[in-house]
């Protein structure tokens, strides 16, 4: 498990890399779709059980929309803010707000710094298509911990919403995932990155 674990990291992590070193923003977002199916249909670490994997033929997506690509500045004058979420598999996982980015007419979303050893940036999402077409507790865009960066500098990250992941407790009720806290919730319908299908994964 903990090998096994380790090598997921490493695929994520250097899927991750690519997508920073293309030149083409929608070929990275290409290459990593099929990396995420990779992993997700045929990795024993997959958040899908075994008769899940078996039947699998790959995450639903929406079509990439450039539109949707932002490099921002991270806004940090607002009031810090704790937050400590408890997991199944992880005990309590430390949540500290860090400031807030603004995605267009999507609006602003708080960036969460995750503590624990070397910590890294957290950005959940949960938007107007959540509990419809993705799951009711919202994806990821960014979770630096895990290897789910997509670069920046000078105060910016690069947030590009085509590349909304779910977390695994989408995917088997057995997981407990950090869900998005109010400030990141919005009711724009972000029709883009990863979609559920028709009835779910479980």
């Amino acid at each position: 498990m903990t090998l096994t674990l380790l090598d997921w990291r490493r695929r994520v992590a250097a899927l991750y890399s690519d997508v920073r070193a293309a030149e083409d923003p929608e070929a990275g977002w290409h290459a990593w779709r099929e990396g995420r199916d990779a992993l997700v249909g045929g990795h024993p670490d997959s958040p899908l059980d075994d008769a899940a994997r078996a039947s699998f033929t790959g995450i639903p997506f929406a079509p990439y929309d450039p539109a949707l690509r932002f490099v921002v500045p991270v806004d940090t004058d607002g009031e810090p803010e704790r937050r400590e979420v408890p997991t199944a598999a992880d005990g309590v996982v430390v949540l500290d707000r860090i400031g807030r980015v603004t995605l267009g007419d999507v609006g602003r979303l708080d960036v969460w710094w995750v503590g624990g050893y070397g910590g890294g940036v957290f950005l959940p999402l949960r938007d107007g298509t959540a509990g419809t077409t993705t799951y009711g507790g919202g994806r990821y865009l960014l979770d630096t911990i895990k290897g789910a960066d997509l670069g920046g500098d000078d105060g910016r990250l690069v947030v590009d919403l085509n590349f909304a992941y779910h977390p695994s407790c989408t995917y088997d009720p057995r997981w407990t995932c950090p869900l998005a806290p109010a400030g990141n919730v919005v009711d724009t319908p972000v029709t883009a990155g990863e979609q559920l299908p028709p009835g779910g994964w479980y």
